[in-house]
């Protein structure tokens, strides 16, 4: 009877232990329910470097997460659905670009807010948009003086 009492206690510990790892998990991956976000589109050039998961940050603070990445077959953009923070309000004017983290870094989303007395509303498009830069095609406009395209 004391060896049954000692595995139950030890799985308790182990179904606690991997719950708080579950838990912190959650919370460090900014996982959250859909009641405290609203989605945004946007449509880009290029969005290299972006895909579902990807932080959506403004000035430097994560505010939300891509939810979505498409090809749009009429346009030949992509488009991206990004979900805010519901505390975080965005100028109407605002934009929304695709950002690296350095040379060797990831890409991320940033809101550049602008300065309009009106926010976005739950759904609505985000028009001003600015796609990935290619690095490669940075050092061949540097490196050909300029001509490069």
């Amino acid at each position: 009877m004391a060896e049954n009492t000692t595995e139950v206690a030890v799985g308790g510990i182990v179904l606690a232990a991997a719950m708080g790892f579950a838990i912190y998990a959650t919370q460090l991956a900014g996982v959250s329910g859909p009641s405290d976000s609203y989605p945004l589109t946007a449509s880009f050039r290029s969005i290299e470097g972006v895909s579902v998961g990807t932080d959506v940050r403004l000035a430097g603070v994560k505010v939300g997460t891509v939810t979505d990445v498409t090809l749009n077959t009429q346009t030949f953009r992509a488009d991206a659905t990004v979900n805010v923070q519901q505390s975080v309000e965005i100028p109407d004017d605002s934009a929304i670009v695709v950002a690296s983290e350095g040379l060797l870094g990831g890409n991320f989303i940033e809101i550049v807010p602008g300065g309009s007395p009106f926010n976005f509303e739950e759904g609505a498009e985000i028009t001003d948009t600015q796609g990935a830069v290619s690095l490669i095609s940075l050092l061949l406009k540097f490196v050909s003086g300029g001509d490069a395209e």
